[in-house]
């Protein structure tokens, strides 16, 4: 069969039927047509923002997408939170231009998904190593530095790493669900001191709030008013410049409301903090949360306690609550793998790079089981 690579800068030529064909299957509402456009079309992934869009597309002879990549040409490194600006700075030093780089990713979204989306009658391997090679034939001919995918699923880095891409691992905080049919079934299996502290933590931060999860057709556009405030607000805060524009949030809200379940707290009637999920088929994925009252223990509250109450009435295997804060594991988060995998043109900045990694490697994955070993809330037994 002859394939066809296509490049396009937005979403929107190739269409959300073609797209969708080939994302819908995963399950994985990050990939979908809905959320990466809202990506675009509201102006938070954009190339005036420094992401500009180069998605590719693999046809066949009849010019039928067969698969689909999420691609960016970057102008920096922000909102990626796979970290590269030592190997930025260090290039830059030695005299070299490390931006643009192509970045096969889901903007501002540190979760595991698919980056090699296949249309279901066709072979995914087959697919994935055809869009693989069109995007570091992309880097060749417009002569950017680099092209990293961050991310991946354990069998596209494999297979990544297989094709000479250099593998990196890190570890973000997951909550696994072992069959717990309550709340309280998932407290029976931690430790008596963390079920003691956790229920006062919930006690407190529940004091004289109303907190609800709304999805569907209940979220309203005063939610989401309220909501970018307080996303605003702590953005502010801790970023300097949050990503997301309003016109997003109003955009997946219209588009995605089935696939988001947002947790509002109210006092006396009026939202004071909130927290943005999206639903996978068999995960829930934490992702913004702000407030504008300090209230003790509530970031816990709503952001994992509440996300763990969902997932069980929902049946979902796992929620998986961002990037950073080891924190979490003391609230039932265990520390996981996740991955990316990186090329790098220029053989003088290759070599450091893949030193650095063989060496990063192993201390993360001894670092996970330590944390695991020593850190983990649930009895020793189970």
């Amino acid at each position: 069969m002859t394939f066809t690579l296509t490049v396009h800068e937005g979403i929107a030529d190739i269409g959300r039927e073609a797209w969708d064909a080939c994302a819908r299957p995963t399950g994985d509402p990050f990939v979908s047509y809905d959320f990466l456009h809202a990506c675009e079309a509201s102006g938070s992934a954009a190339p005036q923002e420094g992401w500009a869009p180069r998605h590719l597309a693999l046809r066949d002879e009849d010019n039928a997408v067969l698969g689909v990549m999420p691609l960016y040409l970057k102008g920096h490194s922000q909102g990626e939170y796979v970290f590269d600006h030592s190997w930025a700075d260090a290039y830059e030093r030695a005299g070299g231009r490390y931006y643009p780089k192509l970045l096969g990713a889901v903007p501002f979204t540190p979760a595991t998904g698919p980056r090699f989306l296949h249309h279901p009658d066709t072979d995914a391997a087959t697919v994935r190593q055809a869009l693989l090679q069109g995007a570091l034939t992309l880097v060749e001919r417009m002569g950017v530095s680099s092209l990293h995918v961050n991310f991946p699923t354990e069998t596209e880095w494999t297979d990544m790493a297989q094709s000479g891409l250099l593998p990196r691992q890190d570890i973000q905080f997951i909550w696994r669900n072992d069959g717990y049919q309550t709340f309280d079934d998932f407290l029976a299996a931690l430790s008596a001191n963390r079920r003691k502290t956790i229920r006062r933590e919930r006690r407190d931060a529940q004091a004289d709030l109303d907190i609800r999860v709304l999805t569907g057709a209940e979220i309203t556009e005063a939610h989401w008013d309220a909501f970018f405030a307080f996303y605003m607000d702590t953005g502010d805060r801790k970023w300097g410049r949050p990503y997301l524009t309003r016109d997003f949030f109003r955009r997946v809200g219209e588009t995605m409301a089935d696939r988001i379940a947002l947790v509002m707290a109210f006092r006396d009637g009026t939202p004071i903090a909130g927290a943005l999920n999206f639903i996978g088929r068999d995960a829930l994925y934490g992702r913004q949360w702000g407030t504008l009252e300090d209230v003790p223990f509530l970031h816990f509250e709503l952001c994992y306690y509440q996300a763990i109450e969902f997932a069980i009435a929902r049946g979902l295997s796992r929620v998986e609550a961002g990037a950073q804060g080891d924190h979490k594991i003391a609230r039932g988060y265990l520390p996981s793998p996740v991955y990316s995998a990186h090329f790098i043109a220029d053989p003088a900045l290759r070599g450091p790079v893949a030193d650095y990694l063989r060496r990063e490697g192993p201390a993360v994955e001894a670092q996970r089981l330590e944390m695991t070993e020593e850190l983990s809330p649930y009895k020793k037994d189970g």
